[in-house]
């Protein structure tokens, strides 16, 4: 798999860009014509530059509004051609894109089209040079691949081919199966782009919205693999417009996307059968082995824990790290840390096999995390997540392991549960490689998301899950001039009310729920006196469905992080959506600003 992405993917000037792509491991690039007019160094010295980095000039774009015009027009755009000729030749690109006209088409003539284009592609021969032909969603006549590659037969000249672009095919609902009828070697570029299920402009749509495979909702795998059987045998090149990655890192950002096209090769080897490209299966998800939260003091965080029913299990041998459980919910807490403010800063994952899980994690490029460890401990893999989170594997028992390494416990209470679900809010700029991240890393699918209102905007949530649940990560993603919200950790348990009576007796203050919200309850569910009565007495929460009941409570939040206890009646498989709203706007209410 040769790979390749364009320079418009990424933030910063050309040469920063150049040197971000040959890190992230890209074989090629395609040069924007607008980055490189807006820099100073010639093209002979970006030539020259990528001759060192190890980087192909793969094409050259865009060439716009050409064919489909009145012969006056026609002339000074052959004029501009050979302008951009001379360039190219400079830089040693030999490839050179030519949208569909979206400007100055007055001619919505078939004929026309293809003889002009047939012009350009004799006079771009003459220097050795091809020309890719390509359907834009938004072309003045020519909107659709397999219309641009009638002209492009029509013209019937050798260097003529056309560009594929994932965007424009499948954004218009475009059947890309007939992309099998186009000879591969006249397909002389592919473009690849994920997007958003978005009701707006298409135009605007591609502008802003695009994202990496991955992120969005296309089915790239099954057109890839049209465009593989079709016998292309080109570079898979991203061309992705995305005000938020044109703002980020550059090195990191190309790093991101080099992941998506590891990803995509590899479901589409996967879905066609295929031997090459292929990654180590994704370890699937069992359990949550443990939680844990870093701070320089968590004594606040503590007595929430042993108020709510927590077991004490012993602090480490080694480090200032105690752990504590109720059952299989074990939460670490580890005072090693740069920042006062308790943080929930990893996740431990139970699978069959870690060295597998950590090594599909490499070959997707994640940040491999270093943590010291002395003889006698056990070794855990871990990777970084987008936001910084980090992820460990282990395929050992933990009472058997690592949490053998903890000394000097109490035995458990009566409270045991279980992690149902890990909140993990994420800065604007982190969300959609994070949705890659957990697709890709730890083979979660992503639920639809939706939008949830809070005191200071919109809450873009974004659910990961395994189909059985046994991994559940739901995004969070707040307004960008709004804070970053809290992280919290859900623990199911069989009984919440009695949970919730043993910590009130314990004296663990709840985050209060105001009456309106018990008189809006009686309203949407017609709950009995009594039950309700006992909701608004433990400032519990309910939510119904068709398949079950959910009734789950809040703690205060402690730096950066609370705690929720949850139980799921029947067969209810959501997190209380309807009560988002009111949290948000009671933890608000109580002295912390989230989103």
């Amino acid at each position: 798999m040769r790979t390749a992405i364009a320079t418009v993917c990424l933030s910063g000037g050309l040469v920063e860009k150049l040197h971000a792509c040959a890190a992230a491991g890209f074989d090629g690039v395609e040069i924007m014509d607008a980055d490189l007019v807006a820099a100073y160094e010639s093209p002979e010295e970006i030539r020259a530059l990528c001759d060192r980095l190890g980087l192909t000039i793969d094409l050259f774009q865009p060439f716009r509004d050409f064919e489909g015009v009145d012969e006056a027009t026609f002339a000074d755009n052959l004029r501009r051609a050979e302008a951009k000729f001379d360039v190219m030749e400079r830089l040693g690109a030999d490839t050179v894109l030519v949208c569909s006209n979206v400007a100055t088409a007055t001619i919505g003539d078939d004929e026309v089209a293809a003889r002009q284009l047939g012009e350009l592609a004799d006079r771009a021969a003459d220097r050795g040079l091809r020309i890719a032909y390509e359907a834009l969603a938004w072309g003045r006549f020519v909107d659709d691949y397999r219309h641009a590659w009638r002209i492009v037969e029509l013209a019937d000249r050798p260097n003529l081919g056309t560009c594929l672009d994932s965007f424009h095919i499948l954004s218009r609902g475009h059947d890309p199966a007939a992309i099998e009828q186009i000879p591969g070697d006249k397909i002389f570029f592919l473009q690849l782009a994920d997007a958003p299920a978005l009701d707006m402009d298409v135009l605007s749509w591609s502008r802003h919205h695009r994202l990496f495979p991955g992120e969005g909702s296309f089915d790239l795998t099954t057109f890839l693999g049209h465009v593989l059987r079709a016998g292309y045998t080109g570079p898979l090149s991203l061309e992705v417009f995305n005000d938020t990655f044109r703002q980020t890192d550059v090195v990191r950002t190309a790093g991101h996307a080099r992941r998506s096209l590891t990803w995509l090769a590899d479901r589409t080897a996967e879905a066609a059968g295929w031997s090459t490209d292929r990654l180590a299966a994704a370890a699937a998800p069992l359990a949550v082995d443990f939680v844990e939260v870093k701070g320089e003091d968590l004594a606040e965080l503590e007595e929430m824990l042993d108020r709510i029913g927590f077991t004490f299990r012993g602090r480490h041998r080694s480090k200032p790290v105690r752990l504590w459980s109720a059952g299989e919910a074990r939460i670490v807490l580890n005072e090693q840390a740069r920042h006062a403010a308790p943080q929930l800063a990893a996740i431990g994952v139970r699978v069959d096999d870690a060295a597998d899980a950590a090594d599909r994690a490499a070959a997707l490029g994640a940040p491999r995390v270093f943590r010291r460890t002395y003889a006698g401990e056990q070794e855990l893999r871990a990777v970084a997540a987008p936001d910084g989170t980090e992820v460990y594997w282990n395929d050992q028992p933990a009472e058997s392991s690592w949490v053998t390494e903890f000394d000097g416990g109490e035995p458990d209470q009566p409270f045991s549960g279980s992690v149902d679900h890990i909140n993990l809010a994420q800065p604007w700029q982190d969300f959609d490689e994070a949705v890659l991240f957990y697709s890709s890393v730890l083979g979660l699918a992503a639920e639809s998301s939706m939008d949830v209102p809070g005191p200071s905007g919109l809450v873009r949530s974004q659910v990961m899950r395994t189909d059985d649940g046994a991994l559940r990560i739901p995004l969070n993603l707040a307004p960008p001039t709004a804070p970053v919200p809290a992280q919290h950790v859900a623990v199911r348990c069989e009984d919440v009310i009695t949970v919730a009576r043993h910590a009130r007796e314990r004296g663990l203050l709840f985050l209060p729920i105001p009456d309106n919200y018990y008189d809006d309850l009686a309203a949407r569910f017609g709950l009995d006196a009594a039950t309700l009565e006992v909701l608004r007495e433990l400032d519990l929460l309910y939510d119904r469905d068709a398949d079950g009941e959910f009734v789950h409570f809040y703690t205060p939040i402690v730096g950066g992080v609370f705690l929720e206890i949850v139980e799921r009646r029947g067969g209810y498989d959501g997190y209380g959506a309807p009560n988002a709203p009111v949290r948000l706007a009671a933890q608000r209410g109580n002295g912390t600003v989230t989103a």
